[in-house]
């Protein structure tokens, strides 16, 4: 589906698998996403996810990774799980590049569109690093709560990253889809 700006949004496939890798560790790991504004560069080493990660999500029963392109060139992508009465929202990645002028906005604005209408949930929740204070601030003016509630950051499986600091965790953020 085309919307007005230009982006199409598809379902991923197994063949968008190697792109969609570049993408999400160009938006959160090493010097390159440095060029935009949500790099996990200060705190996390290492990757952020690996091919086997992304055919799992495009691949599972319950869910689906929302695949963004503009100009027939993949810039953004998103996991949208069914979960019961609520979806998931997560590995959300924006080209370096691009971030900062709404894209973002477009994807998750559409994300919860189809999760509300394609699944008849009524929440979205996400989980954030607790010290990304500037990312969990900009989903709180998407309309998404910080609940405060914690969960610990998986240390030791570095197929998750390689943590530069001690006191990472993931916060739960929600917001109700109505």
């Amino acid at each position: 589906m085309e919307n007005a700006v230009g982006l199409t949004f598809r379902d991923a496939t197994d063949a968008d698998v190697d792109v969609l890798v570049a993408l999400i560790e160009s938006a959160y790991r090493g010097d390159a996403s440095r060029a935009g504004w949500t790099t996990e560069a200060d705190i996390l080493e290492g990757q952020r996810t690996d091919p086997e990660g992304v055919l799992q999500v495009i691949k599972a029963p319950d869910g689906k990774l929302l695949t963004v392109e503009q100009a027939g060139r993949v810039v953004a992508c998103c996991q949208l799980e069914h979960r019961g009465t609520h979806a998931y929202f997560g590995m959300f990645a924006v080209s370096p590049a691009l971030q900062g002028a709404g894209l973002g906005k477009a994807v998750i604005a559409e994300a919860e569109r189809q999760a509300r209408e394609d699944w008849g949930v009524t929440e979205m929740r996400m989980t954030v690093i607790s010290v990304r204070e500037d990312l969990a601030a900009w989903y709180e003016r998407r309309g998404y709560r910080r609940t405060g509630e914690m969960t610990p950051f998986p240390y030791g499986e570095e197929r998750f990253g390689i943590p530069r600091r001690a006191d990472l965790q993931f916060e739960l953020l929600v917001k109700p889809l109505v």
